[in-house]
């Protein structure tokens, strides 16, 4: 390794991030991460980079790819809370007993005029899924998907439906569940 590639790895982390600054706040802005976020998850780059510290052939370069990286996963992170916390919501409106039988059939004709807008794989897979009970690997196997691929496919169509859900004012945008 060349001397200037070590004196590179040697260099001090606080030089390190005061040359860096710019470049990181970009990143975060680009990914327009809350800002009580944004430090979480540069703290959680900078740990990692100290530990592979010495693995790391070209340390800026690595901490831009690594926020950027962190920024990724925490946007599908939350996109999966939200649509996780629709599920639940669907699943807990769809299934209460206690409701009075005219909520349950106005509920269930406004779910119905929604997803007769989605497109017909997504009703078949939220039909499986929530209509019929069929767990993720089965509503798969009855599609003909791969099994790895059917949280991707029921990830857009629930993301659909809480879309429509919301455009027909069904649920309200500041009290969509995962907000």
């Amino acid at each position: 390794m060349t001397v200037a590639k070590n004196q590179e790895r040697e260099r001090p982390l606080e030089d390190l991030l005061e040359e860096l600054h710019p470049r990181l706040r970009g990143v975060l802005a680009t990914f327009r991460i809350p800002f009580e976020d944004a430090e979480d998850l540069l703290q959680q780059s900078v740990l990692t980079f100290l530990m592979k510290r010495d693995e790391i052939r070209d340390p800026g370069r690595w901490l831009v790819g690594t926020l950027r990286n962190r920024c990724l996963m925490y946007w599908r992170a939350h996109r999966r809370r939200l649509y996780e916390s629709v599920d639940a919501a669907i699943l807990e409106s769809v299934a209460e007993p206690e409701q009075p039988a005219q909520e349950r059939r106005a509920l269930a004709r406004d779910l119905s005029g929604v997803l007769g807008q989605l497109s017909p794989r997504c009703r078949s897979v939220l039909k499986l899924r929530y209509g019929l009970g069929c767990d993720p690997a089965e509503t798969a196997e009855r599609m003909g998907y791969r099994s790895s691929g059917i949280y991707k496919i029921m990830e857009r169509c629930l993301a659909s439906l809480t879309r429509r859900l919301i455009a027909v004012g069904i649920v309200d945008r500041e009290s969509a569940p995962g907000r």
